[in-house]
């Protein structure tokens, strides 16, 4: 197939673009590369891709890779161009579309809102149009665990109410779902929601808890333990994520039956739930040091705890997360050693 992954050079977008072409799809990447966080781990991304950043950093044009010719292309685009957008869809005819791309983080919501306005609602409407006009059989789209907001039942299953986000990126990303639900029912195109938990693993966000870590150890400084680490994660491995959101992709093509409706929604994750100290303390097993732990209370728009039911994944998908969390991160230790060039 031909498939579009937007938020190319993100975390999970670079990951799943890679599995894409290694699986023989032709894929186009696309990302706008904004400076979130350090826009070099972006470009780093892309040279893994065969992209390098002399020709990833022009915006509007198609680069073709040097390491998957034929196989990888990339634009460096803003979802939220009216204009360049539909011109991508009309020239390059996609199958499906993987939507990755969006303004990421819960605290930066609470200092930047409009960053979350124009990417993940406007962006988001653009690709729907796209959708609508150019007859993508999928749409394949990222939404996130933080729409459980206040949610206390557990664990966190697609039919609970998620009526109460507390942060403006969760609000963004039921938006997204209900956008979605809404095109599926008025123009009949499949859309498929995905809650991601807690995503971690090499080339990892450097505003993630796991490289925030990671970093502040390896330089022997403290580390910051949000609710005095009374909190749980359901971390997931990004190669498990990955096989789940391809999967998802691959079965698209297989036209769902009248019983199947357009929209659907699923959880993405480990199916488990670690403690926030025992996730610390595999970090420094890992690292054979020992956390300076600055105890702090719980930070606005945070949640205590997080644990998803992936059972429909499951059952619709045979989905099977199998990363422990030791190995998960014992992977991205060495990645990140590798990355900054620190000796073991």
């Amino acid at each position: 197939m031909k498939i579009l992954v937007t938020g190319a050079a993100g975390f999970i977008g670079f990951h799943t673009a890679n599995k894409l072409i290694e699986q023989g799809h032709e894929v186009i990447g696309l990302d706008n590369i904004n400076d979130y966080y350090d826009i070099g781990l972006k470009f780093g991304r892309l040279e893994e891709l065969g992209v390098s950043k002399e020709y990833a950093e022009k915006f509007d044009t198609l680069v073709e890779s040097k390491k998957y010719q034929g196989r990888f292309k990339f634009i460096r685009m803003n979802l939220e161009d009216k204009a360049a957008l539909p011109k991508l869809f009309s020239t390059e005819n996609f199958d499906v579309v993987c939507n990755l791309a969006a303004q990421a983080g819960v605290r930066y919501s609470l200092e930047n809102p409009e960053a979350y306005i124009d990417s993940n609602v406007v962006g988001f409407l653009n690709i729907l149009e796209c959708c609508r006009h150019h007859n993508i059989k999928h749409l394949v789209y990222a939404s996130s665990s933080s729409v459980y907001g206040m949610n206390t039942k557990i664990p966190f299953e697609t039919s609970d109410n998620v009526d109460h986000p507390i942060s403006l990126y969760a609000a963004t990303k039921k938006s997204n779902e209900l956008m979605a639900h809404t095109y599926s029912h008025l123009y009949g195109f499949p859309t498929t929601g995905l809650r991601f938990f807690t995503v971690y693993g090499p080339w990892g966000r450097p505003d993630m808890a796991l490289f925030l870590f990671t970093d502040a150890m390896i330089k022997g400084k403290p580390i910051k333990v949000f609710n005095k680490g009374v909190m749980e994660r359901d971390f997931t491995y990004i190669d498990d994520i990955v096989e789940g959101v391809v999967r998802i992709i691959e079965k698209s093509t297989k036209k769902r039956t009248a019983n199947q409706e357009l929209y659907k929604l699923y959880n993405i994750g480990n199916n488990t739930s670690v403690k926030l100290l025992d996730f610390i303390e595999a970090i420094e097993q890992s690292l054979g040091l020992t956390a300076k732990k600055v105890m702090l209370p719980m930070q606005p728009g945070d949640v205590a705890k997080t644990w998803a039911n992936v059972d429909d994944l499951i059952r619709d998908y045979d989905y099977h997360p199998n990363t422990p969390i030791t190995k998960g991160i014992d992977s991205f230790v060495a990645w990140y050693k590798k990355y900054y060039k620190i000796p073991n």
